[in-house]
């Protein structure tokens, strides 16, 4: 008697600690390129977050941009780890010139961890957050200056 008593005790223990993807009636399993969608998502909602990946990453997203036909890439630029109960994202980026990479970075955490517990019921133990670049804008559109300005040689 006190064996089964003593399983019983355990059990619902060990329920509670796998979360809400165990239950008694099954198992949810999520892939990790789900979880990286979301947090690819979740990522470019943020305001100063210019693009997602490396250098290699977003040539390669151009060009598959390109195809006719094709549809973004929704996870470039998002590494995870995915097990029963947690996640852990790896995000690389690049930040548009003049914001708070500090600030920036905090609100992509929030927003990440947010939407991955929320949508997942996964527990989020960490975002790491790479900002390989910043983007500068170029000034396209300063053409018209340049032709105004008056001819150096006549």
């Amino acid at each position: 008697m006190s064996q089964s008593s003593t399983e019983k005790t355990t059990t619902p223990a060990t329920t509670a600690k796998e979360g809400p993807l165990v239950t008694e009636h099954g198992r949810t399993t999520i892939a990790d390129t789900v979880v990286s969608k979301i947090a690819g998502i979740a990522t470019r909602e943020v305001a100063g977050v210019y693009n997602l990946g490396g250098g290699t990453a977003r040539a390669v997203g151009a060009l598959r941009e390109r195809i006719p036909g094709s549809s973004t890439n929704h996870s470039q630029g998002i590494s995870v780890e995915v097990g029963e109960r947690e996640a852990a994202v790896d995000v690389q980026l690049v930040a548009e010139y003049g914001v708070s990479i500090a600030d920036l970075s905090a609100g992509v955490r929030r927003n990440v961890i947010n939407a991955v517990e929320r949508m997942t019921g996964l527990d989020v133990v960490e975002v790491n957050i790479t900002v390989n670049d910043v983007h500068l804008d170029d000034g396209s559109d300063d053409d018209d200056v340049k032709d105004e300005a008056p001819a150096r040689v006549q």
